[in-house]
């Protein structure tokens, strides 16, 4: 056999490898791929939705989205998610703006900690304050929408006189631990966030001093009862001078120094006043008579 023939067989052998080769190749491993691609497609096309329905499907997810959202942002209290150190600056900011001059508030960051499912930075807030706006922050602190729990604290009583009119004023030192509650998704708050109403009532202040040795001073010259007498007894009222050779013309009702003219008798010609020494309830008559006399109970 010569040698054109060999390299002829050579090239059919080969060529019927390659042949098979490709063969197996698109009848085998391929058809594989196609039918299983063929089935998926056939898959889609059966759930597939066009888009009317898709707008539909769509509409129905906001309207349970907003319904979700309704049902959070009524509940007293969220967790927001992501919370800046200083929004509870800006917080406290809003709610001091208009304490009393007497008032100032100091807040210390502490620290950025993980409870359970939430995490919480906590503050260090002091000062000095009036006890309603000490009461206001605390209220405002309590029943924020965004979820803050105070933890710790304490109070306690300062009393400063005012060097220029002498008038004291009853204050509360406070030192207490904040904590400002956020989460790391928004599953615990609302889009449309609205603040809980945070201006409480005036209530008593407890902290106010059953008895004083500080007097409020007699700024708007009221008659001072101690060591006044009784000059006269008219159907307008009475005619009294106090110790500096001041007269004045009262009824019953009317205001004095500490308190108040509380009965006229003309029977027995004296008045009656009422007064609040410090906490200390004290009753003075003054009669008319040649001598003055005053009687207290």
């Amino acid at each position: 056999m010569n040698r054109k023939i060999k390299n002829t067989i050579g090239l059919i052998i080969v060529l019927i490898f390659i042949v098979l080769i490709g063969g197996l190749f698109s009848f085998v491993y391929q058809k594989g791929k196609i039918t299983k691609q063929a089935n998926e497609l056939e898959q889609l096309k059966k759930s597939g939705y066009n888009t009317e329905e898709l707008k539909s499907r769509l509409k129905d997810v906001e309207d349970r989205a907003l319904v979700l959202d309704s049902i959070i942002s009524k509940r007293k209290f969220n967790v927001p998610q992501l919370l800046l150190q200083s929004s509870f600056y800006n917080f406290v900011n809003n709610i001091s703006f208009n304490f009393s001059d007497l008032t100032h508030v100091d807040i210390e960051f502490i620290e950025s900690k993980k409870e359970k499912n939430f995490n919480f930075y906590s503050y260090k807030v002091s000062g000095t304050a009036e006890f309603n706006d000490l009461y206001k922050l605390i209220y405002a602190v309590e029943q924020s929408k965004e979820l803050k729990k105070i933890q710790a604290g304490s109070l306690t009583t300062n009393i400063s006189v005012d060097p220029e009119d002498g008038e004291p004023h009853y204050l509360v030192n406070f030192n207490f631990t904040v904590n400002v509650y956020f989460a790391n998704d928004d599953r615990f708050t609302t889009a449309k966030y609205t603040e809980n109403k945070l201006i409480p009532g005036q209530i008593y202040d407890i902290f106010y001093p059953l008895i004083r040795n500080e007097l409020q001073p007699n700024k708007e010259g009221l008659l001072e009862v101690e060591g006044a007498k009784l000059l006269a007894l008219v159907p307008d009222g009475a005619f009294i001078s106090d110790t500096k050779g001041n007269t004045y013309m009262l009824w019953e009702g009317d205001q004095v120094y500490l308190g108040y003219l509380t009965k006229i008798d003309y029977e027995k010609n004296q008045v009656t006043f009422i007064l609040n020494k410090g906490g200390i309830i004290e009753k003075v008559v003054l009669e008319l008579q040649k001598e003055e006399n005053q009687k207290r109970k």
